[in-house]
């Protein structure tokens, strides 16, 4: 390979972000999953490469190449098998490798071809690293730093994980804001942790990541109950005065990525002073909290089959509550919502119901539900990136996206919109594509999501 081909090979596989590709059913015929390494030929001697395969459902992988040695990771590799033949096809570095599987030996023993430039390599199979504990889990090729920022207007300290590229910077960076309800750092959800997947994901291609707790959560300070979603941008704002005194980051390339409820601070950091350069909206509402909450009601019910007679009963029963909240004193709401409680559940005793009615009393729900996310737009002059799934049943974009489009490109020229086939509202792709280990399938977040985000900031440099 000569040193042209190979730094051609590098300058397209760079930026390139792992996907699923779909691989002709092959029964236990090879066992692929794993890592396989080898020696892969240049000019002036050799270079250590790895590719990961790991088998989803539906009969497909997951499949990329890292080459550590040239800062390579994560280039997406196609896979093919037929019998013991096995084509593993990187199209975005124009290259390929064609071998046969050794059964005695568990290797690949094939040609990696470039243009017109073949090289023999041999791949020798070992199994796939697994986590030992909850604690433990491989080290990642970049830098992460446990960090305290302080909140000088809510007058409280926030706690969260910065991470870095290799390499010496400045880069641009990110700050992750979640959705409703006190989540960690990672936004974890069972066994899926979406901030934490998109912070790994963007940190491996370049761009540093602030991901932290919400209020009352880990070492943060407050309590989301308390705090509206007005409040909650100056939250935001601190983290994004944090990466300013970061000499490893770009001051001027510094964004916000929110999701559902936090895809609305971000908007609302961005038309506040000093703003975030750009916003990546994630499944962001664009009705009233009042609409949003009564929509994902019925939604529910539907999807469980209530009779209509019921769901729409029950939609003007709700709204009448959240009209009680809205323009009713603390007090004499707290009562009339117990009462009501009772009357829906006869079965609840008087001292739950009045439980369940301080639950509905908070400070953040009586802002939420009066609400408009659309109201402020106007003042969003920062580049705006809206994405939703077509599966969110959460914020449909039929409803939310429409919504927030509408008014953005009416006042903004640098909003960009897109609608992601199959993906809900916690930005999983359809189950057939989830991770298979262990004989069951793992939740991820959307290969194609976070190739949208990615591709959109660094278009925003490449503009500059």
């Amino acid at each position: 390979m000569n040193r042209y081909l190979f730094w051609a090979l590098l300058w397209l596989a760079g930026p390139c972000a792992a996907r699923a590709h779909a691989v002709v059913p092959t029964g236990d015929n090879i066992p692929l999953a794993g890592l396989w390494k080898g020696k892969l030929p240049v000019l002036g001697g050799q270079l250590d490469l790895t590719i990961s395969v790991v088998p989803l459902a539906g009969g497909k992988y997951f499949a990329a190449l890292d080459v550590p040695a040239q800062k390579m990771t994560r280039v997406p590799t196609e896979v093919t098998v037929r019998g013991d033949s096995v084509l593993l096809a990187m199209p975005g570095a124009g290259s390929r490798y064609a071998a046969r599987f050794d059964r005695e030996k568990n290797e690949l023993n094939g040609t990696w071809t470039q243009g017109t430039v073949k090289s023999a390599v041999l791949l020798k199979h070992s199994p796939m690293p697994t986590l030992n504990g909850p604690s433990t889990r491989l080290a990642p090729p970049y830098r992460e730093e446990e960090v305290m920022f302080s909140n000088p207007v809510s007058r409280l300290s926030l706690s969260g994980m910065l991470t870095v590229p290799a390499g010496q910077g400045p880069f641009p960076a990110v700050v992750l804001v979640s959705d409703v309800g006190a989540q960690d750092r990672d936004g974890t959800f069972g066994d899926y942790h979406m901030m934490g997947s998109l912070a790994d994901y963007l940190t491996r291609r370049g761009i540093a990541v602030l991901r932290y707790d919400d209020r009352g959560v880990g070492k943060s300070g407050g309590s989301t109950a308390t705090a509206t979603t007005a409040m909650l941008v100056s939250d935001v704002q601190a983290a994004i005065n944090f990466l300013r005194s970061r000499l490893e980051v770009n001051i001027s390339r510094i964004g916000a990525i929110g999701h559902g409820e936090g895809a609305d601070v971000a908007l609302m950091a961005a038309g506040a002073p000093l703003p975030p350069a750009f916003v990546v909206s994630l499944a962001g509402y664009g009705l009233t909290g009042e609409q949003t909450l009564l929509q994902q009601q019925v939604t529910e019910q539907r999807a469980q089959k209530v009779d209509p007679a019921k769901i729409q009963a029950a939609y003007e029963r709700q709204r009448t509550m959240y009209d009680i909240i809205r323009q009713t004193n603390e007090p004499q709401a707290k009562s009339i919502v117990a009462n009501m409680l009772r009357q829906d559940h006869p079965d609840l005793d008087a001292k739950e119901a009045q439980v369940q009615a301080v639950k509905l009393l908070t400070p953040w729900r009586h802002f939420f539900l009066s609400y408009d996310p659309i109201a402020e737009l106007d003042q969003v002059a920062c580049p705006v990136l809206l994405l939703s799934g077509t599966d969110d049943q959460e914020a449909p974009a039929e409803l939310h996206l429409t919504a927030l489009e509408k008014e953005l490109k009416s006042v903004n020229r640098a909003t960009v919109s897109k609608r992601l086939p199959g993906v809900n509202h916690l930005f999983q792709p359809p189950k057939t594509e989830w991770t298979l280990m262990n004989g069951e399938m793992k939740p991820m977040f959307s290969p194609v999501a976070l190739d949208v985000i990615r591709e959109w900031i660094v278009g925003l440099g490449v503009k500059k």
